[in-house]
C-alpha cells in the first residue's frame, strides 16, 4: 500500500495520530508537513520533532507549498521551500492549488524546475483535477482527485490519456469516506489507475486534521 499523508493537525493537538503516523511510517510513499499553511515564519519545535522521527523511521518528507494557482510569486514559493529543507529537513515539496489548464503549464514547468535545481527531491503537484496531460511530466506525483467521497464513486471520470502513464504517477486524495469503506477507497483508486492514494474520514473545513485509517491494522490493504 501506498499513502500520501497530509496530516494538518499540530503535534501538540494530536500527539497520539503522529505517534501512529510514526509508527507506520513505512507504509507511506510521503507525509505532507503543514505548520502553518506552509513552513510559517519561524521553526516550530514540535514539528522538527515530529519530522525528525519520521525521518528515522524511513519517511519521505514533503513540505507544504501553496502555489494558489500560480498567482504566488514564484521567489516566495521558493523560499517556503528553503524554509521547509532547512528547518524539517524535507526531501521535497507538495505544491498545492496548482493551475490545471494549458495555460498554466509553462509556469508550472518553470517552477518545477527551479524547485528542483534548489533541491528538492520530490515533487508532488496538486491541481486536485486531470490536468493537462503535460503536468504529469512535471512532477513525481500528481493529484488528479481532491474531494469528497460522494463525488468520486458518483462522478469520477478517467480520461484516456492517463492509461499512457505509470499508476504510480497519480494520486487520489479522497475525504468524508465512512471508516468502513477505507479499505475499498484505496482499492478503487489503484483500480483507477491511482497507485498512491490518501482516503481520510474528515470532513471541511480541514478534513486533514486526522490521521487515514488506511494506516491502522484494522484497515490494512495490501496493494
Amino acid at each position: 500500500m501506498s499513502l500520501l499523508v497530509p496530516l494538518y493537525v499540530h503535534p501538540a493537538e494530536d500527539p497520539g495520530a503522529w505517534h501512529r503516523l510514526i509508527a507506520a511510517a513505512d507504509r507511506t510513499y510521503a507525509v505532507v508537513l503543514n505548520p502553518a499553511s506552509g513552513p510559517g515564519t519561524a521553526p516550530d519545535p514540535a514539528f522538527t520533532a515530529a519530522a525528525r522521527a519520521l525521518r528515522t523511521a524511513g519517511a519521505r518528507l514533503l513540505g507544504y507549498v501553496d502555489t494558489d494557482y500560480g498567482v504566488r510569486d514564484r521567489d516566495r514559493v521558493a523560499e517556503d521551500m528553503r524554509r521547509h529543507r532547512d528547518w524539517y529537513a524535507a526531501d521535497g515539496c507538495f505544491l498545492d492549488r496548482v493551475t490545471a489548464g494549458p495555460e498554466g503549464l509553462p509556469a508550472c514547468r518553470r517552477l518545477v524546475r527551479d524547485l528542483r535545481r534548489s533541491g528538492a527531491g520530490t515533487v508532488v503537484v496538486n491541481p486536485g483535477v486531470h490536468p493537462a496531460p503535460g503536468y504529469v511530466r512535471l512532477a513525481d506525483l500528481t493529484v488528479t482527485f481532491e474531494g469528497h467521497w460522494s463525488t468520486y464513486v458518483s462522478s469520477f471520470a478517467r480520461p484516456a490519456w492517463t492509461a499512457r502513464h505509470l499508476p504510480d504517477r497519480f494520486c487520489h486524495l479522497v475525504y468524508g469516506v465512512p471508516e468502513a469503506l477505507v479499505p475499498l477507497a484505496v482499492r478503487t483508486a489503484q483500480e483507477r489507475g491511482a497507485a498512491v492514494s490518501g482516503p481520510v474520514t474528515g470532513e471541511p473545513p480541514n478534513p486533514w486534521a486526522g490521521l487515514t485509517p488506511a494506516l491502522t491494522r484494522g484497515n490494512a490493504v495490501e496493494g
